[in-house]
Parts: C-alpha cells; sequence; structure tokens
C-alpha cells in the first residue's frame, strides 16, 4: 500500500468518514479541501484551499459515472430522453444533499463559525457541493475505477427504483410534449383547493385543456399535485391514442 499523506487538518472525524466512505485517501489533503467550504476561508486558514475546484471535477465524475449506470441497467427499457431525466434526477441537489446527510458529511465539513450559526450543516447547497467534492477527491486520489466504486455504493441499492421516481418528477414536461405534437396547445393548471394547517398543507389541483378539466391531483405543494394531475392526464391519453392506434 501506498504511503499515506498525512494534513495537519485531518481530524479523528475525517478518519471514521473514511469508513463510510468506504475509501482510504493516500493523499488526504485531497478528503481535508474536499470538505473545506469557502467560508472557512474567512475565518483566516489561508493555508487550506477551498472545495469548489474539487467540485466542480466530481460533477464531471458523477455525471459520466452515473450515465454508465443508467445505461447499463436501463438502456434496453427506456430512450436517450428518459435516461436523461434520470440521470438529473439522481444528480439533483436534493439527491446528493441526501446521500451527504447519510454519509455524515455534514458533521466534519470546515465551516466559517458564521456559516455554521447559520445552519450550514445542514443546508442541501451545501452538502450536494460537499458530496461532488468528495467524489472529486477520491478520483484524483484513486482515478475513474475508486470513484466509480464509491458511486456505485451510493446509488446501485436504490438503482431501480428510479425509472418510476425519476420521470414522476417531469410528467408535467412529458404530458406538454404530447399536447403540442398532438393538439398544439398547452395545458394549464388551476388551484382548486388549499387545506390544513401551515404547516402541513394539502393542495388539490386542476389540470384543464381548452378550459376543460380533465384531471386533478393532490399534493403537499403545488407543485407536487401539478404533476399527479399532468400523470394521470398522460395515463388517460396514452390510453386513448392506443385505442384508436395513433402513435
Amino acid at each position: 500500500m501506498a504511503e499515506l499523506s498525512e494534513s495537519k487538518f485531518f481530524t479523528p472525524e475525517m478518519r471514521d468518514l473514511e469508513s463510510r466512505l468506504g475509501y482510504e485517501f493516500r493523499d488526504r489533503q485531497l478528503i481535508v479541501q474536499a470538505l473545506t467550504h469557502r467560508s472557512c476561508l474567512s475565518d483566516g486558514a489561508e493555508s487550506l484551499h477551498d472545495n469548489e475546484n474539487m467540485e466542480f471535477l466530481g460533477d464531471a465524475v458523477l455525471e459520466l459515472a452515473i450515465s454508465e449506470m443508467l445505461y447499463r441497467h436501463f438502456a434496453d427499457r427506456y430512450r436517450e430522453g428518459d435516461l436523461t431525466k434520470m440521470r438529473a434526477y439522481l444528480v439533483s441537489e436534493p439527491r446528493l444533499a441526501e446521500k451527504a446527510g447519510k454519509l455524515g458529511l455534514g458533521n466534519v465539513l470546515q465551516l466559517s463559525r458564521g456559516e455554521e450559526k447559520s445552519g450550514g450543516r445542514e443546508r442541501p447547497s451545501i452538502l450536494a457541493d460537499a458530496f461532488e467534492a468528495v467524489t472529486g477527491a477520491i478520483f484524483l486520489d484513486g482515478g475513474f475505477e475508486a470513484a466509480r466504486s464509491f458511486l456505485e455504493r451510493q446509488f446501485l441499492p436504490s438503482i431501480e427504483l428510479v425509472p418510476h421516481r425519476g420521470l414522476l418528477n417531469d410528467y408535467k414536461s412529458r404530458l406538454q410534449e404530447l399536447t403540442q405534437k398532438y393538439f398544439h396547445f398547452v395545458p394549464s393548471y388551476r388551484t382548486i383547493s388549499v387545506s390544513g394547517p401551515d404547516h402541513d398543507r394539502t393542495f388539490e389541483v386542476g389540470l384543464f385543456f381548452s378550459g376543460r378539466e380533465v384531471s386533478r391531483g393532490t399534493g403537499r405543494t403545488k407543485k407536487e399535485a401539478e404533476q399527479k394531475a399532468a400523470r394521470m392526464a398522460i395515463e388517460n391519453f396514452e390510453g386513448i391514442t392506443s385505442e384508436n392506434g395513433i402513435r
């Protein structure tokens, strides 16, 4: 095994993180940098480098590795457009922040005192960026195979759920494509009702074609309700076109 290159900023918590990552760094300055938010430099730690450039690299590595995973699992079942939507779902900020949270990245991030007081350790954008930066750090330390293995451990266990979740997020776009293609107009959405207390609201949204309501959806947010209404409309639309031999 190559000799470890230690960093004076490498903490016992980062050693524990290596176990959760399933990867031991040869150059531990890389993981230190990956976990250093730019705000930390404002506190006078001029000898550190922040993780923004590493995040840039990790983003590219992540996109390639995720594309390969999706191709291997779904290329025989889905077209390019759907694979693109699945990838966008997987590399979205909420998904990456969720992965970062499970790895405990927020607990080991190096933040400024001000950023920490304002809740930076739980902020989705900071967590997602840290996940990308850690991916970039693994790539720099061990190459693409090491980064791919890390990402497979994070994403493969639930990969079969991705088509449903990833495509659900884009029913509105799919419906708009269908209606423009066949009818040359786009649907509209109208909030029918809002119920429940402020912290637990339920939205009911109607979907309309040329002023006529064709479906409804409910959800915790207006966006979720619109997606469900669009999904129902697509199912009805695809049933009609199938019965009439329209493709």
